[in-house]
């Protein structure tokens, strides 16, 4: 039997495949190595003794970070780490949180951090799907559906008992100001978190109408002036949430949510339900969010006005992504700086 060869239409298609596979596993996610930067002169001395397999002390001039880890969105990262580092005083003061899938492979996202932060401290955390999977209703954008954006409810049960009090970052926006002003947030007598609030924004947008109508739910809000806030921003008490069992609170939101559509973002809405109204006030210069335009077409938007300490892409669209494209929005060059990513055919040295 005489055996055909197979066209060349298919062997360049496996090429062009095999091609773009390796470009996305390896040239697109090399990057650059970052300056090291070092502590201000009167910067507090830490005392902690840093190992990225145990945590066991505690330092008041610390300041914990938490961000969420994985491939998709590592490009993101890694210029949200370097802009935290270059716009801190005391950067080595800073110890880094990240949380990611279990399913990832958490030794390649190791050695990407510390390829290109070879100094810097940080410990990375599995997070088991299992713990959210079965909880979570499909969004109104798929993105918005992924187990590892609800990580946030859980920090207090995923970091060490001994951290006490954490910044958590999303992964879509850079930092312009120095970090220790936010974790330094007064969180008051009782508040659980801090972040910035938008009183203007319309609140009855973020539930539905089942959920308004229904007398026991909606007097969930009275005696509450609660408002929105953008979860990709927050100082937490995680001694507080912990005593509260805030984690449980949320779960038992998204298990109603399961049984009647109450809501259609994500993980937002179980922390607006928990916490609206009742957290500790931040200065909007510190989440300039929507960047990223809305979650359906992503167009670009305009700062809000007022001074800046951090820029956030929330929303469909993302930095990376538009100029990747060469169909940046304006406010997009104000993330360029602090892309690390290689140019495709660069060459090591």
């Amino acid at each position: 039997m005489v055996r055909r060869k197979p066209p060349l239409s298919s062997f360049l298609l496996l090429l062009f495949s095999t091609i773009a596979i390796a470009t996305a596993t390896s040239i697109s996610q090399r990057f650059k190595e970052a300056p090291k930067f070092y502590n201000a002169a009167e910067c507090p001395h830490t005392d902690i003794d840093y190992d990225t397999d145990t945590l066991t002390t505690y330092d008041d001039s610390a300041v914990h970070v938490a961000m969420t880890l994985d491939v998709t969105y590592i490009r993101g990262s890694m210029a949200a780490i370097l802009s935290v580092l270059q716009h801190s005083s005391c950067p080595q003061n800073i110890i880094f949180h990240f949380v990611t899938s279990a399913s990832s492979d958490a030794s390649l996202l190791r050695a990407t951090i510390v390829t290109s932060f070879p100094y810097l401290k940080f410990k990375i955390y599995r997070f088991d799907d299992s713990f959210v999977a079965g909880l979570i209703s499909t969004s109104i954008r798929s993105a918005l559906d992924c187990p590892l954006n609800y990580a946030r409810s859980y920090l207090a049960n995923i970091l060490p008992p001994n951290v006490r009090k954490v910044v958590y970052l999303d992964s879509d926006l850079v930092v312009v100001d120095d970090i220790a002003k936010l974790a330094a947030t007064p969180l008051g007598y009782d508040s659980v978190l801090a972040a910035p609030e938008y009183c203007n924004a319309n609140f009855t947008f973020y539930f539905t109408p089942s959920f308004w109508s229904n007398p026991s739910l909606s007097l969930t809000f009275a005696n509450r002036k609660a408002c929105y806030f953008n979860t990709g921003v927050m100082v937490i008490d995680l001694d507080r949430w912990r005593a509260g069992g805030y984690t449980t609170k949320i779960e038992e939101w998204m298990e109603l949510q399961k049984r009647m559509r109450i809501y259609e973002l994500g993980s937002l809405p179980p922390f607006l339900l928990v916490f609206a109204g009742k957290i500790a006030p931040v200065d909007h210069r510190w989440n300039q969010h929507g960047l990223g335009g809305d979650n359906f077409r992503g167009l670009c938007r305009d700062l809000h006005p007022g001074p800046v300490s951090l820029l956030h892409w929330s929303g469909k669209g993302k930095p990376w992504v538009r100029l990747d494209a060469e169909r940046p929005c304006p406010l997009d060059a104000l993330w360029a700086p602090y892309d690390l990513l290689k140019p495709p055919f660069s060459f090591d040295s």
